[in-house]
Order: C-alpha cells, then sequence, then structure tokens
C-alpha cells in the first residue's frame, strides 16, 4: 500500500470518528434536555386554595395544585369542577404566562371576581390573591415544596 492510499484511509477513519463522536455528545445533550424537562414537570407553579365553598365541592381547606392553564367551572371537563349553582358550565381561565398568573372570565353569568373586583378581559394576579366563581373564594398560593 502506497503512502496516499494509506492517508486516505486514515483521513476516512477519522471522518468517521469526527460523526460518531458528533452524533454522541448530540444524543447525550438531548438525553440531558429530556431529563431537565420531566424534572420541571412534575414541580406545580401554584395552588389554589378553597376558602369558602357553600355546598361543599371542592372541599374548604383544600389545596388544588396548578398547571400552567387551569379551567374553572360546572362541566366535569374542567381542571377544577367548581360545584355551585352560581357557577357556570365553563367560568373562567387561570393561566401561568412567562413569570405571572392571569385570570380571565369565559363569559359566565354572574362573573368572576378578583379581591372583590368584576374580572372581563384577563387580568394578572399574584400570590396571595382570592378568586371567586360563584360563592366559592379560591387563595393563590405558591406550589408546596417536596419536604412539606
Amino acid at each position: 500500500m502506497d503512502g496516499f492510499t494509506l492517508t486516505l484511509w486514515v483521513l476516512r477513519l477519522a471522518f468517521l470518528a469526527l460523526i460518531y463522536l458528533f452524533l454522541f455528545f448530540l444524543a447525550r445533550a438531548l438525553w440531558r434536555d429530556l431529563r431537565a424537562s420531566a424534572a420541571s414537570a412534575v414541580r406545580s407553579l401554584g395552588r389554589l386554595v378553597v376558602l369558602v365553598s357553600p355546598e361543599g365541592q371542592p372541599p374548604e381547606g383544600a389545596s388544588i395544585p396548578l398547571d400552567a392553564v387551569n379551567t374553572l367551572g360546572r362541566d366535569v371537563n374542567n381542571s377544577i369542577v367548581v360545584e355551585d349553582q352560581f357557577a357556570s358550565s365553563e367560568h373562567a381561565v387561570l393561566t401561568f404566562r412567562g413569570r405571572a398568573w392571569y385570570v380571565e372570565d369565559r363569559g359566565s353569568t354572574n362573573g368572576t371576581w378578583l379581591n372583590g373586583e368584576a374580572v372581563g378581559s384577563a387580568a394578572p394576579l399574584g400570590f396571595g390573591d382570592e378568586i371567586q366563581v360563584g360563592q366559592v373564594r379560591f387563595r393563590l398560593d405558591r406550589p408546596l415544596t417536596e419536604s412539606a
């Protein structure tokens, strides 16, 4: 075998090794990202604590963990079912956008209330604020820590 052929074979093997090395680092980065997103998906973004519930569903004192989008109303397809005669089937939606919570009325008959004031379009709220859907009042709280 002459020197030119040997050099071509070495370059081919080196190129093949670089491709496999690149694929290894790509797979490792994807695996780390997948694990990180799975770990963050487990954490709750906040919780609603039921302050007043005249008809008992949800029960007073209950702590409901929240996702990024939460619907409230009488319909069983809502993420938070409110058994109250003054709540609409699709009463309100509570969303986490960026780093803030927003509550929005979904055209309910009796309206959605934030700290005693009627909500129309999306209104920002913070931890400790009270939301009223029908006769049921909730308080937005920080998520429970894993040690609690």
